[in-house]
């Protein structure tokens, strides 16, 4: 076992891996990551399973079932992929239950082609519950405006909610708001608060790959001073408005009837550029009460050489807030920034579902020919 992992976990942080495929689940490498390293979660999203289907032959099998009984691409793809999810939900059940059903988590999105689409993205997201019928699952929903509404309706019938693609201070407070609201309506029906969870992923390093991008171009001494500091006072700004929101009275209200805290999950914490250590989207966001979603790589980095020095967060929201005042001096518009990361992240995913379907159309067509 790691101790910087140990270290972490000490800390208040959550490891979760982010990545899922079934030759990491029929191989024995999820189950050894749980045991070896702190592992307590797991995230993915249609990027990660287009990949996954793609490589290797350990869907084989099951699309060959599937041509046979004629089904379609985009029901073969929800089919395959809740496979996955179920099987890494078992093997996460012992940690589910060990931490009472705070940890042991693993997530699966809906289809981002929906991400706009309020009544959709329920339809959706009371699907894939049904279909995984796991209690440690996370239906993740895009935090787009259209999806806030499908946040609140969805914990308000007792789902588990990922919500994902996190950028902006503002629409995280949005999000914070739908938690509060789905809680308050599932709490109204009587609902069992604290069978019902909830996790709102900001995304991280993708705010630096953006913000670099504008401060070559200004190429100032001033704009090169700041590059690589956006991303992590983003997220400890997040920090601050996740505390502000836990403080307030309707929070506390349903804490006291039962509810679990909504929280903070670091996404994107694989570093882009090498210019920047391979840790430190974990080093310098360590608060209590966060997960942070890690690929591998990271993981291993993390365990091997990170620098876990204790709380990174507290202390630092008006520095934080200096950065991105700063930048917005040098003229790089935050608002802009998180819309345009928004839109390519919800387009990314999009491309990357749109693929697999054409993928896997190809290859049901071609079994069911040769049958």
């Amino acid at each position: 076992m790691s101790e910087n992992l140990d270290r972490l976990a000490a800390e208040g942080v959550a490891v979760w891996l982010d990545d899922l495929s079934r030759e990491r689940l029929a191989g024995g490498r999820l189950a050894d990551l749980v045991g070896e390293l702190r592992v307590v979660g797991i995230t993915s999203n249609p990027t990660i399973f287009a990949k996954a289907i793609r490589s290797g032959d350990r869907y084989d099998d099951q699309v060959g079932e599937l041509a046979r009984r004629g089904v379609r691409a985009e029901e073969a793809v929800r089919l395959l992929t809740a496979y996955d999810v179920r099987w890494a939900c078992d093997i996460l059940r012992p940690v589910y239950e060990a931490s009472d059903g705070v940890d042991g988590r693993v997530s699966l999105e809906v289809d981002p082609r929906v991400a706009h689409d309020t009544a959709a993205t329920v339809a959706e997201a009371r699907a894939l519950w049904w279909l995984v019928d796991r209690p440690n699952l996370f239906v993740k929903i895009p935090a787009t405006q259209e999806g806030l509404e499908a946040i609140s309706t969805a914990l308000a019938e007792g789902i588990s909610v990922n919500v994902t693609l996190i950028f902006s201070l503002d629409r995280y407070d949005q999000v914070l708001r739908a938690f509060l609201n789905g809680m308050g309506r599932a709490h109204a029906a009587g609902r069992d608060l604290a069978s019902v969870a909830s996790v709102a992923s900001f995304f991280v390093s993708r705010v630096d790959t953006e913000i670099d991008g504008r401060l070559d171009k200004i190429g100032t001494p001033e704009a090169q001073e700041l590059r690589g500091q956006a991303a992590v006072a983003n997220a400890r700004l997040a920090y601050q408005r996740f505390e502000r929101a836990r403080a307030s009275d309707r929070w506390r209200a349903l804490e006291a009837a039962g509810m679990r805290p909504q929280r903070p999950l670091w996404a994107s914490t694989g570093v882009k550029s090498p210019a920047y250590a391979d840790t430190r989207y974990v080093d310098d966001l360590v608060a209590p009460g966060v997960v942070n979603t890690m690929p591998e790589h990271t993981l291993r980095a993390v365990s091997d050489h990170g620098r876990i020095r204790g709380d990174t967060i507290h202390g630092t929201y008006v520095q934080a807030r200096q950065v991105l005042d700063d930048l917005e001096a040098l003229g790089v518009s935050y608002d802009d920034v998180v819309r345009v990361l928004e839109d390519e992240g919800i387009a990314t995913f999009t491309a990357s579902g749109m693929q697999l379907f054409e993928q896997l159309d190809t290859e049901l067509h071609s079994r069911r020919a040769a049958a």
